[in-house]
C-alpha cells in the first residue's frame, strides 16, 4: 500500500504495536502499578515511604520481568522485524528471562537503595563528608543507566546472569556519553508523558522509552562490533607481515620451478636469436 493511505496504515500499525505492548507491560506488572496509583492519594510522609517500600519489594518479581519482555519487542522492531507477533514474543520472553530479570532486579534495587541511603546520610553531614554527597548522585545516575543497558543486553545476548550484570555496568562506564544520551531520551519521553500528555502513560510511555533506549544501545553495540572486527583484521595483517619478515627468502618449490622455467625459456630465446 503506497501513497497517503499507505502512510496512514503504517502509522496506525505502529500505534497499535506501541499501545498493545505498553498495556501488556502494565498488566503483567500491575501489582507495582496499582501501588503507584495509590501513591498519588497518599497524604502523609509515612504512608508514602510505606508504599515506596512495597513497590521496591515487588519490582524484581513483576516490573523487571515485564520490562524485559517489553524490551524484547523493542529489539524486534529496531532490528527490522516489525511484524513479530506481539503476544507470543512478549510472553515467551517473559517466561525465558524471568529468573535472570528477577535476579537483576534484586541486584539493582539493592544497589540503588544503598546509593540513595548513602546520599541522604552524607547530604546531612557538614564539612568534607558533605562534599561526598554529589558523588552518590552520579553513581545513582550511572546505576539507572546500567539498568537500562541490562534490559537491552538480556534480550539481545545469551549470557549468564553475572555476566549480564557485569557487562551492563562496564558498557555504561565504557560508553558514558551514549549511555547518558540514552537516559536523557528516556527522561524526555517520561517528562512529556507525565507533564504534557498524561494520556500517553497507559498507551505509549513505556514502549516508546524501551524502543528509544534499545535503538541507542543497538547503535553503540554495532559500533563496538565494528571496532572489534577492525582490530581482528589489523592483528591478522600484522601477524602475516611478521611471518613474511621472519622468513623473507623462503620461496616455495613452485616458485623455484617457475624461476627455473623462466631462465631456461630465456636461454632458448637467446639461442633462437
Amino acid at each position: 500500500m503506497r501513497g497517503l493511505m499507505g502512510g496512514f496504515y503504517r502509522i496506525s500499525e505502529w500505534i497499535m504495536r506501541l499501545s498493545v505492548t505498553n498495556l501488556l507491560w502494565i498488566i503483567t506488572a500491575f501489582p507495582v502499578f496499582f501501588w503507584v496509583l495509590y501513591l498519588r492519594a497518599a497524604e502523609t510522609v509515612e504512608m508514602v515511604e510505606s508504599l515506596l517500600f512495597l513497590m521496591v519489594v515487588l519490582s524484581p518479581f513483576f516490573l523487571f520481568p515485564s520490562t524485559s519482555a517489553m524490551f524484547a519487542l523493542a529489539r524486534k522492531w529496531v532490528t527490522g522485524d516489525a511484524d513479530a507477533p506481539l503476544l507470543k514474543t512478549f510472553f515467551r520472553s517473559y517466561k525465558e528471562n524471568y529468573l535472570q530479570s528477577m535476579i537483576g532486579g534484586i541486584f539493582f534495587v539493592l544497589l540503588l537503595t544503598v546509593l540513595i541511603f548513602n546520599y541522604r546520610f552524607y547530604a546531612g553531614q557538614e564539612g568534607f563528608y558533605g562534599l561526598i554527597a554529589p558523588l552518590f548522585i552520579v553513581m545513582t545516575v550511572m546505576a539507572v543507566l546500567a539498568m537500562f543497558n541490562f534490559f537491552c543486553i538480556i534480550v539481545h545476548l545469551h549470557m549468564k546472569t553475572l555476566q549480564l550484570l557485569k557487562n551492563s555496568l562496564l558498557l555504561t562506564i565504557g560508553q558514558p556519553f551514549r549511555s547518558l544520551l540514552m537516559g536523557l531520551s528516556a527522561l524526555a519521553v517520561w517528562w512529556i508523558s507525565f507533564t504534557q500528555f498524561t494520556w500517553l502513560i497507559p498507551f505509549f510511555s513505556g514502549s516508546v522509552i524501551a524502543t528509544v533506549t534499545f535503538w541507542h544501545f543497538h547503535n553503540g553495540f554495532q559500533k563496538i562490533l565494528r571496532k572489534q572486527q577492525e582490530l581482528e583484521e589489523k592483528r591478522e595483517q600484522e601477524a602475516a607481515e611478521r611471518a613474511e619478515q621472519a622468513d623473507p627468502g623462503a620461496a616455495g618449490p613452485e616458485d623455484a620451478d617457475a624461476a627455473g622455467k623462466a631462465e631456461s625459456g630465456g636461454a632458448s630465446d637467446a639461442k633462437k636469436e
